[in-house]
């Protein structure tokens, strides 16, 4: 009910009531119950908080994931993770790395690398019709390693300007020319490999790296494992027969030559008695 809803009753009780409040107090009156209404209503759901690094850090975050689910829906959701994160659905989104195993133990993993807000989204596409089992975040603090590559960009530029300098004088020998042509090559190389650092250290900043392993539910690996331990009995009995046969071959060699060496020791026993009676 609205505010002049609420209005229209305080006026219509004011009027059947000869001592009731005045308009102006029921108006008021209107309004409290107004603001109580609205308090009482549902606040609407926050969504879900955005890890990323604080401005002014070097935080690279890392989410790992295990989902468990029927081992025949792990292919189906390992697509559709990979989907979205082709489609950059969530955001920004590059496939790493992506497993699957079938068989007895049923199971696979997606290692993606993607855009802040796109980690919970696609962790709860890989979670549909399952249930994410754990997770953990970590983070890899990259200030020392980007203040290095600054530092040493900074000093090959500045020896790169102090050489294009030096190269521009018009007294300078041919092997002096040689000398600095080389080193100013050896320069650019460092520049590019110092460049294509920063470029991969900001990558990792300014996204985040999640693998979702996917594992089948618990009563179907039981199932998994009770089949293994049926198809492993054949195995497990040629083994424990292969290992009787070594034992017996590894023994019976000595016992006989233990029984032919009393019995020698008995025969020759029993003739010196006879020769000595």
């Amino acid at each position: 009910m609205g505010r002049a809803g609420l209005l229209l009753v305080a006026l219509a009780g004011c009027s059947r009531h000869p001592g009731a409040q005045s308009p102006a107090a029921a108006e008021a009156a209107a309004d409290a119950a107004a603001a109580a209404a609205d308090a009482a209503a549902p606040a609407p759901a926050a969504p879900a908080a955005v890890l990323q690094a604080p401005k002014g850090t070097f935080l690279a975050y890392e989410h790992d994931a295990r989902v468990r689910m029927a081992g025949a829906q792990i292919p189906a959701h390992i697509d559709a993770v990979r989907n979205a994160c082709l489609q950059a659905r969530f955001g920004d989104c590059a496939v790493l790395d992506i497993a699957q195993r079938g068989g007895t133990f049923p199971g696979g993993s997606i290692t993606v690398r993607t855009a802040p807000a796109g980690v919970e989204p696609l962790l709860r596409l890989a979670g549909e019709g399952g249930e994410i089992a754990s997770r953990s975040t970590r983070a890899e603090d990259l200030a020392q390693q980007v203040a290095d590559n600054r530092l040493t960009r900074a000093r090959l530029e500045n020896e790169h300007a102090r050489l294009l300098e030096y190269q521009r004088r018009g007294d300078l020998k041919m092997a002096d020319l040689l000398t600095i042509s080389q080193r100013l090559a050896e320069i650019e190389g460092g520049l590019q490999v110092a460049q294509q650092d920063a470029a991969q250290q900001q990558r990792r900043i300014d996204t985040q790296r999640l693998e979702i392993m996917f594992e089948a539910i618990g009563t179907e690996r039981s199932r998994s494992e009770l089949g293994q331990a049926f198809a492993e009995t054949g195995q497990i009995f040629s083994g424990s027969l292969g290992l009787m046969i070594r034992l017996i071959a590894g023994v019976l060699p000595p016992a006989i030559l233990v029984a032919v060496l009393v019995w020698i020791a008995r025969l020759w026993w029993r003739r010196r008695r006879k020769s000595a009676s």
